[in-house]
């Protein structure tokens, strides 16, 4: 009996094999990713050192938080690791979305015009922006976005032409796929397209949603000129033991217009009580280059075996990435849950539970989720979800260990065999 079949009891021989095929393949790409994850621990581990960390900033506060002094070298701290002016980081913040909202509403007036570089963004943003009570377009915000281009890159010369209308105000520029199958926006491509917008309009104001990209590559957007940068707490930057929250980091002025618009105008940063889990903020950025690099590892791994399997995979193993998405093109409804129920059943936690696809607040289509997490909605550890809407994509990603992603996927295509899907 080989190592496959002691870990998932009667595993067929051709995805033991596959596995142990895919197991070689990755390693020369593991090597860089642990070329990958000393740069950004080294950047991280300078934060912290430059921004003089001490026990002291681990002090709870309750109540407004007022003076609360761990609040503020947190938000030192997240400027100073990801190359801005100034930081906003708080557990007020419930989710990615919630970070990037407050960003567009505190750039955005009535009259003024959102540009989206990338096509549709993320499913929940859609609703922020046109479609739900109090979005943008309550507001009188006008909104654009530019169609990508037959082979799903971003198109800068439409993107130039659109920030040069007389209302153009905001660009925003989504770095992942999000529920798409459109290449993840490098941040040498988000830096190029930047400088070529602010060519054409110097004013424009570019907010870049950065989930899941956070320690992907060696630099963040600001480093290459963005004015804003969101994301959340549970993922990338939270290094799997953030409990909530979320970051805005740029622009000093902008980063107080939004701290205003989070909480009030004339309270902005001097508020927010960190409820005692500063120190696992502190200690969650400090862990993120090595958690993002295991779920990096993890990703890659799934993207060689489903391939050997037959499976159509974005982005191939070997491919540079930019996000911690793997995307999985399973063909069917049947297919995309089969997946994740079986993500699920690999889960540390809620491994019983059987998730189902639904109708979820701010989503167009029905969804299935699997993400048996220590966090709530934890998509930095392991979890996979998906549209049910073809091409019935499971969108796979994190991942504390790579142990666990090996075990996850290992038993996503003993289930997807079972289940008559599996083409191998």
């Amino acid at each position: 009996m080989n190592i496959w079949n002691q870990l998932v009891p009667d595993c067929p021989a051709p995805i033991a094999a596959a596995a142990a095929a895919a197991l070689e393949r990755v390693r020369p790409a593991w090597a860089q990713v642990d070329e990958l994850v000393l740069r950004n621990q080294a950047r991280v581990l300078a934060a912290f050192q430059e921004a003089g960390v001490s026990e002291v900033h681990f002090a709870a506060s309750t109540g407004y938080g007022y003076n609360d002094i761990g609040r503020e070298k947190l938000d030192e701290l997240f400027a100073r690791a990801f190359g801005a002016e100034a930081g906003l980081v708080r557990i007020q913040f419930a989710s990615g979305t919630h970070a990037i909202a407050t960003g567009l509403f505190a750039v955005l007036r009535p009259g003024d015009r959102l540009i989206a570089a990338a096509g549709a963004p993320y499913d929940t943003l859609q609703q922020v922006i046109d479609g739900a009570p109090g979005s943008l377009a309550e507001w009188g915000v006008r909104y654009e976005e530019v169609p990508l281009r037959p082979d799903l890159s971003v198109d800068p010369d439409a993107v130039a032409a659109a920030v040069r209308q007389p209302d153009a105000r905001c660009l925003l520029i989504q770095r992942s796929r999000g529920y798409s199958l459109r290449a993840p926006l490098s941040v040498a491509e988000i830096g190029a397209l930047i400088r070529r917008a602010k060519a054409a309009n110097p004013a424009i104001i570019v907010l870049v949603d950065n989930c899941y990209g956070e320690f992907v590559e060696a630099q963040e957007p600001p480093h290459v000129g963005a004015d804003l940068t969101c994301g959340s707490l549970i993922k990338n930057p939270g290094g799997g033991i953030a409990p909530s929250g979320g970051y805005i980091v740029g622009r000093a002025d902008l980063v107080e217009r939004a701290a205003a618009h989070l909480f009030a105008p004339g309270i902005g940063t001097e508020v927010g009580a960190n409820a005692g889990v500063n120190r696992l903020l502190f200690q969650g950025l400090f862990l993120a280059p090595h958690v993002t690099g295991e779920a990096l590892r993890g990703a890659q791994f799934t993207a060689a075996f489903f391939d050997l399997l037959g499976f159509r995979v974005r982005p191939a193993f070997d491919a540079p990435r930019s996000d911690l998405v793997q995307a999985v093109e399973l063909g069917s409804a049947e297919g995309l849950k089969a997946f994740c129920q079986a993500v699920q059943k690999a889960s540390p936690v809620d491994a019983h539970v059987r998730p189902e696809p639904w109708a979820m607040p701010g989503y167009t289509d029905p969804v299935i989720m699997a993400a048996g997490t220590f966090v709530q909605g934890s998509s930095v550890e392991l979890s996979a979800d998906g549209p049910v809407r073809p091409p019935y994509a499971a969108y796979f990603q994190g991942g504390l260990t790579r142990e666990h992603v090996v075990l996850a996927a290992l038993r996503a295509a003993n289930e997807l065999a079972a289940a008559g899907v599996l083409r191998a």
